[in-house]
């Protein structure tokens, strides 16, 4: 796992040791940046939830995001999170909430121009994070979520304001972002 663009292009991530993180592949992480990009995406102020290695809140400040707040239940997760930040010369972009996102929702303070979403896609509390998100002061009419997803389940076109605008294939896994 590696990042794909910009200041800490080629630098190799840690993966936690956790059994059930999984890390969103490079490739799925490229094809995201690249629609972002297409979208023209405000991403100066990023939070990623259910962080896991951190590798999708890390792409976004490689690329220009000003700062990113990482949210990850899992302790041994959240240290590589720190690991990575480090390694990456970011820490002083980011800070790691080391909690379950359900009560992130009510401990951070938004708008976040770029929500970047990963759940465990067995984890069926997922679908109400995303519809509270969406309606919480955490984003704001120009906010952008991505929500990645097995492409079996494939999730609403919409949540509260905002409007699938893109949905994408990559194997098993879905990426939906809405605006």
């Amino acid at each position: 796992m590696r990042v794909i663009a910009g200041e800490a292009k080629g630098l190799r991530l840690k993966r936690p040791a956790v059994r059930h993180l999984r890390p969103t592949s490079d490739l799925v992480r490229g094809a995201i940046f690249n629609i972002l990009v297409s979208l023209e995406v405000d991403s100066s102020r990023v939070l990623d939830l259910y962080a896991g290695s951190g590798a999708l809140g890390i792409e976004a400040l490689s690329r220009g995001a000003h700062w990113c707040d990482f949210v990850e239940q899992d302790r041994a997760a959240c240290a590589i999170i720190r690991e990575n930040l480090a390694l990456a010369g970011f820490q002083e972009r980011g800070r790691v909430h080391c909690l379950p996102v359900e009560k992130a929702l009510d401990r951070l303070e938004g708008p976040y121009g770029l929500v970047l979403m990963d759940p465990p896609y067995e984890d069926e509390g997922a679908v109400a994070v995303v519809a509270r998100l969406a309606e919480s002061s955490l984003v704001g009419p120009a906010s952008t979520l991505v929500l990645e997803h097995p492409w079996c389940c494939l999730p609403t076109d919409q949540w509260g304001p905002f409007a699938l605008v893109s949905r994408k294939r990559h194997g098993d896994t879905g990426i939906s972002i809405y605006q």
